[in-house]
C-alpha cells in the first residue's frame, strides 16, 4: 500500500510538471501571447492613468476615451483567454487519457488509508471501486486528486485580468 501511495504522488508531480511544460510550450512562449500579454499591460496602464488624472470629473470626450480603452482592454483579454483555452482542451485531452489509464491499473486496489471517515458526499469518490464498507480506505482516483489540487495549487488570476475585474468595479 506504501509503495501504491508514493508511486500516486510521484504521477502526480510528474503529471503537473507535464502539464506546465506543456503549457509553457504551447503557451507562454508563443510570440501572440506576448504581444498580447504587453498590449493588455499598456492597456491597463494608460487605463490607470486616465482615470487617475481625471478622477470623477471626467467629461464625455475623456469618458469616451476610456470606454475605448476598456473596450480595446476587453478585447485583448478575451483573445489571450482563447489564445490560452486551444492548448488547455489539448493538455485536457491528454491528461483524461492519462487519468483514464492509471485508473485502470489501480482500480480495486486501496492505496491510502485515511484517518478520518469522509463525510458521506466525498465517500462516493474516496471509496471508488473499492470492495467492502471501511471509508477509510482510500482509491487512486481521491488520493491523486487530492495529491494534484497541492501540487498544483496555483493562482489563476493574473494581475491583468485582477485590473479588469477592477474596472467594471469602479
Amino acid at each position: 500500500m506504501w509503495s501504491d501511495t508514493f508511486l500516486i504522488v510521484f504521477i502526480s508531480i510528474c503529471t503537473a510538471l507535464l502539464g506546465e511544460g506543456l503549457t509553457w510550450l504551447l503557451v507562454y512562449r508563443t510570440e501572440k501571447y506576448q504581444k498580447l500579454k504587453v498590449e493588455i499591460e499598456k492597456s491597463s496602464k494608460k487605463l490607470e492613468k486616465r482615470k487617475e488624472a481625471h478622477g470623477d470629473s471626467v467629461d464625455k470626450q475623456q469618458k469616451k476615451k476610456i470606454e475605448r480603452v476598456e473596450e480595446k482592454l476587453k478585447i485583448n483579454n478575451r483573445d489571450l483567454s482563447m489564445v490560452k483555452m486551444k492548448s488547455m482542451f489539448a493538455i485536457g485531452f491528454a491528461f483524461t487519457a492519462l487519468l483514464s489509464m492509471f485508473n485502470s491499473i489501480f482500480d480495486g486496489r486501496v492505496v491510502a488509508r485515511l484517518p478520518f471517515t469522509p463525510i458521506s458526499w466525498v465517500q462516493g469518490l474516496s471509496h471508488r471501486n473499492l470492495p467492502g464498507d471501511n471509508y477509510t480506505e482510500c482509491s487512486f482516483i481521491f488520493l491523486y486528486i487530492l495529491c494534484t489540487m497541492s501540487i498544483r495549487q496555483k493562482p489563476e488570476i493574473t494581475v491583468i485580468e485582477y485590473n479588469i475585474n477592477n474596472q467594471e468595479s469602479i
